[in-house]
């Protein structure tokens, strides 16, 4: 029975589900979920993609029917009660419900009249919402025209041009940048005043970390659930931290000295997994100061919840094997030169790009090594992307140049094309092909025919651990999966540099760790890595970073050296990617600002 009308506002949880489960042709995507949420509270459903966390929140949202279990939202039921469980809650998918040719007002206009929202008033709160979302400026822009990140503020303002009692999130910062993320956060924060009840899915795990509780899932299960620290407090292990400007050479050269959980490298770091700490970390110092090799500083540090996950689910898996993704990294052969150039893959010189009257890419510089994992940042529309596609030979520049593997990226961008691997976000493989199809595709595409296809396609199968999967139809592999016949596409005509867009976007952090093996066997065999990223702790995997913004290059350098440069007086412990990306960035608009300040003081 629902609880009377009058109770509904001082209901304890509400979201509250018990055992719910969906199948689909026999197959269960969400098993036996149980999930309660308080008034005022955030509650974070963590996991990649595939893990049943759609699923879940269509059942909350009404739109698809549980195969068992109870849901309630703000007491009423899911099955019985459709139409006040819709009055109750603002729901906001993966796909953007948002009308690319009306304006930023016009939509949320829109929105406001589905909902029913007396028109007496109406200005007032979508001007609040406006203002405290920075979209006020935008009001007039078509929404097909705003970047990823504004796209996503805007389908989060007009759900909630009427105030819920639940709000209803499905990986909202999916590809956000950290600017445009944190803006984000700040809007859900400010509903948490007006006692509404947020259910957000995700996939970055540091993100998690801002909710007041958390449920880590996986294959449709919930594998642990509490407070972030809560959940931490699950990892039973230690983390000795050794910070290193040759974190990578530590590793390897520890792997064959220690015997412990694991060793792993990020970036400047290298974490080494261990029951206990004293005795490992005086071990360690005498070992590394016989090599020769440097260190900064070595540590204990917290876990974070990406550790916890990977320590929680440790059940065997085909996915997760490490041994059969590593294999895949042999299949990097050490590229020939193809210039004069010596160690640089990638040399650009006031690389510009316009369209029309506005300026994307704006006198751009830098140069990559080698064998360098170079990792490009810059938050949406900062022209990230339109660098990415004139290295790639896909898009000419307006001024300056460069080149990319030795070719002119004016005047060779099919030689350039032939000599470079590609590797997108979305995995542009073709579902309704098999995983031999798309290898034979791709394969095609990059020249190869006959036994030297053949022999490829062969030993690409046999170290990816896809034999078994060969005629399988891409579309119905799992994430993991498709991610190691996309790297295999990409690699299939052994290029000397690699474009990874987003690569690990959705993928659990057991792959995406395995994922970055592959990547620093493959640098260290002298192939060029250039990848994009939003995941700011992954962002330390590279050797080197360049930062966008506006178009222009406003920081290049090491992790450690990005972080040196924004490092105060004040502060106890070295600042995150995201503090690094987010304080940079404001750096640069607060010149701005008072550059026109000072313009706008002058033509007075």
């Amino acid at each position: 029975m629902n609880p009377p009308a009058e109770n509904i506002q001082t209901a304890e949880h509400a979201i509250h589900s018990e055992g719910l489960t969906k199948k689909f042709d026999g197959m269960t995507v969400v098993d036996s979920v149980s999930i309660n949420v308080k008034p005022g509270e955030i509650y974070g459903l963590v996991g990649p993609d595939g893990a049943g966390k759609t699923t879940t929140l269509r059942m909350l949202a009404g739109i698809m029917e549980p195969s068992a279990g109870d849901a309630r939202i703000a007491g009423y039921d899911i099955r019985t009660n459709f139409d006040n469980v819709k009055d109750s809650i603002a729901y906001m998918s993966q796909r953007f419900g948002l009308y690319v040719d009306l304006t930023v007002q016009e939509n949320i206009d829109f929105y406001a009249d589905l909902y029913g929202l007396p028109v007496k008033g109406r200005t007032e709160i979508v001007d609040s919402l406006l203002d405290f979302s920075n979209m006020r400026p935008f009001k007039k822009r078509l929404a097909g025209n705003l970047s990823g990140g504004m796209k996503q503020k805007l389908q989060l303002v007009c759900a909630l041009v009427h105030t819920p009692k639940v709000l209803l999130l499905d990986e909202p910062t999916n590809g956000v940048d950290p600017v445009s993320r944190r803006d984000f956060w700040r809007i859900l924060n400010r509903l948490l005043e007006k006692n509404v009840a947020i259910l957000v899915t995700t996939a970055y795990l540091d993100e998690a970390e801002r909710c007041d509780r958390v449920g880590l899932m996986y294959k449709g299960k919930i594998y642990a659930e509490g407070t972030p620290q809560e959940v931490k407090a699950l990892m039973k292990n230690k983390i000795l931290e050794i910070r290193s400007q040759q974190a990578r050479k530590i590793r390897k050269f520890l792997e064959g000295e220690l015997v412990c959980e694991s060793i792993e490298a990020f970036g400047d770091n290298v974490h080494i997994v261990c029951d206990e700490i004293e005795s490992l970390k005086k071990k360690v110092t005498d070992l590394i100061d016989k090599s020769g090799l440097k260190y900064e500083e070595i540590l204990e540090v917290e876990s974070s919840l990406e550790d916890v996950f990977v320590s929680v689910l440790t059940e065997p898996s085909e996915e997760t094997s490490a041994g059969e993704l590593l294999g895949i990294a042999s299949g990097f052969d050490s590229p020939p030169q193809t210039d004069g150039s010596k160690n640089m893959a990638v040399q650009v010189e006031n690389l510009t790009r316009r369209f029309g009257n506005f300026t994307a890419v704006d006198r751009v510089n830098f140069e990559v090594l080698r064998g360098e994992i170079f990792g490009f940042l810059g938050p949406n529309g900062a022209g990230k992307s339109t660098v990415i596609r004139m290295l790639c030979g896909l898009l000419g520049p307006t001024e300056g140049g460069g080149k990319v593997a030795g070719f002119d990226v004016k005047t060779q961008p099919e030689l350039i094309k032939q000599h470079i691997g590609y590797m997108s976000q979305k995995f542009s493989l073709y579902d309704d092909l098999t995983v031999e199809e798309n290898i034979n595709f791709y394969g095609g595409i990059y020249g190869l025919d006959g036994k030297r296809l053949k022999e490829r396609k062969e030993t690409a199968l046999e170290r990816a651990g896809l034999k078994e999967h060969r005629r399988t139809m891409a579309g119905i592999l799992s994430v993991g999966w498709k991610q190691r016949l996309a790297l295999v596409c990409a690699v299939l005509h052994e290029p000397p540099i690699i474009f990874l867009d987003e690569p690990t976007s959705g993928v659990d952090p057991k792959n995406r760790r395995n994922f970055w093996d592959i990547i620093y066997d493959g640098a260290d065999k002298g192939v060029t890595v250039f990848v994009t990223t939003h995941y700011m702790e992954e962002a330390e995997y590279c050797d080197r970073l360049a930062l966008i913004y506006r178009g222009r290059i406003i920081a290049i350098g090491t992790p450690l050296e990005l972080k040196s440069r924004i490092m105060t007086e004040t502060m106890k412990t070295m600042p995150s990617m995201e503090e690094v990306f987010i304080s940079l960035i404001e750096e640069v608009d607060r010149a701005v600002m008072n550059s026109n300040d000072v313009a706008g003081g002058a033509g007075n």
